[in-house]
């Protein structure tokens, strides 16, 4: 499926990279499934300076024309739903019907910065001087450029991509290397739209290839990046040389709250799917879950025969409920995981192993810990794979000291029926995005982004479109 496609430099797809192939394997068998054009320094030099060319006419064109490209991608991404979803589970492993709902999912994002677009509004300041008037307007920041996670190969990207377009910018996509045929399909979804040449271009490369490049160039004025903490914290300093805006969506660690007057089937019917979802690999899921002590018993009986039943399989069988791990290093790192939690004198209610006769891939059993210390790593860090980490509270102050101990601080979790604690664990808890009974925080009108060790910037909303733009202030006086 990758030979259609390649690297996008200047509207032309390139079958062919500098730094020669990348090779792609399916994590539900661990056998390679294609290879991809690698981009050279040079190559992505190309793709900086044809952005270049296309910002010039892209800024230019009148905003009610750049909606009406969004809304042809979001059509032709519509009518490619079922091929995109096959290439999402292929490389990401994920069951289909995850897929399918991540693709429906990304072209909402082209649908609602469509609309942004068409609502980029400034504002008029009373002046001091008589006769004078303030005008304070929005430009395109310029050029950008996205490095995205493999988790979500299609959302990421558009949610980078579409306001960026809305804006007025040009962006270079820099998809990881596990995933790259969802981002050329995607890609090819908004060349295909009537974009001008140049102002959409993808490379897929090392990165000792793909990232100095963009990094040393005074051209490229904002960068966006999902991915983990510790590269976030690198882009920022290397941002700094040529004093790029950054966007950063990082790790998380997220806490859930179980008050004791929550209704416990239905926070298990939401947890667990959410949980297992893309077999834990979700920087806003569940990891750390702190149930009041008279639910705990029913909580964790719940959530292990919930865990218990799910079914594993390649994701394109449709009865699969949980695919792989994207790769050995996940399924390496889960162990290490269980090994602390062994050693911390953590219960291993159910899985913590490979599952039984997976020999194929790169399965994970998913796995329920408790009796649990607070610095334990399952505690402590972002697992990102399929385990769920389970332990009691008696005190509201001493759980809210508890959830909030994490340096993440990108979701957070609350359930209760009592809309005054609703209204309190939200302004208390310390996280960028806060759910009150529900796990639904990833949508095209709402910003998406967290604090601290999280990351900075938001995606999505009335507010993302404004990380692509520079405010100018002009004051008129007649």
């Amino acid at each position: 499926m990758y030979e259609t496609y390649g690297l996008l430099i200047g509207g032309q797809w390139r079958a062919r990279g500098g730094a020669g192939v990348i090779e792609v394997t399916d994590p539900a068998t661990g056998e390679i499934i294609g290879a991809v054009p690698a981009a050279s320094a040079a190559d992505v030099e190309e793709a900086i300076a044809a952005a270049g060319v296309g910002l010039k006419a892209w800024r230019a064109t009148p905003a009610w024309v750049r909606a009406d490209v969004l809304h042809n991608v979001a059509s032709l991404m519509a009518a490619r739903s079922e091929e995109a979803a096959r290439c999402i589970t292929l490389e990401t492993g994920k069951p289909l019907a995850q897929s399918r709902r991540e693709w429906s999912l990304s072209l909402d994002q082209f649908r609602w910065h469509a609309e942004e677009a068409r609502r980029i509004y400034g504002r008029i300041v009373e002046s001091r001087a008589p006769g004078g008037r303030i005008e304070v307007s929005h430009e395109p920041v310029g050029i950008t450029a996205a490095f995205t996670a493999w988790n979500f190969p299609a959302f990421l990207v558009a949610r980078k991509v579409a306001p960026a377009l809305a804006a007025g910018c040009s962006i270079i996509v820099r998809p990881s290397r596990e995933v790259p045929g969802t981002a050329m399909l995607l890609i090819d979804c908004v060349k295909q739209a009537g974009i001008p040449d140049g102002v959409v271009n993808l490379v897929v490369g090392h990165a000792s290839t793909t990232y100095d490049p963009i990094m040393a160039s005074a051209a490229v004025r904002k960068i966006s990046l999902t991915g983990s903490t510790a590269i976030g914290q690198q882009m920022i300093r290397d941002s700094a040389a040529t004093l790029k805006r950054v966007s950063m969506e990082l790790g998380g660690n997220a806490p859930v709250l179980v008050f004791e007057d929550a209704q416990v089937d239905q926070v298990l019917d939401l947890s667990v799917p959410v949980k297992f979802a893309n077999a834990g690999q979700v920087c806003v899921t569940a990891d750390r879950f702190y149930v009041h002590e008279t639910l705990i018993k029913p909580f964790i009986e719940g959530f292990t025969a919930r865990a218990a039943a799910l079914k594993l399989g390649h994701g394109l069988d449709e009865s699969s409920q949980m695919g792989p791990l994207i790769n050995q290093r996940r399924v390496e790192a889960m162990e290490k995981i269980i090994a602390d939690a062994r050693a911390r004198g953590g219960r291993i209610e159910i899985g913590g192993a490979r599952p039984p006769g997976q020999n194929k891939g790169f399965f994970f059993a998913p796995t329920v810990i408790t009796n649990l210390p607070d610095d334990s790593v399952a505690m402590r860090d972002e697992n990102f794979g399929p385990i769920a980490a389970i332990t009691s509270f008696n005190s509201v102050e001493d759980v809210y000291a508890r959830a909030n101990s994490s340096e993440h601080g990108l979701a957070a979790y609350v359930f209760t029926r009592d809309a005054r604690r609703m209204r309190e664990a939200a302004a208390r808890l310390e996280a960028g995005m806060v759910g009150a009974n529900s796990y639904a925080l990833a949508t095209a009108e709402a910003p998406f982004g967290g604090i601290k060790a999280s990351g900075m910037g938001r995606e999505g909303g009335s507010e993302g479109i404004l990380d692509y733009m520079n405010v100018k202030l002009t004051q008129v006086v007649v």
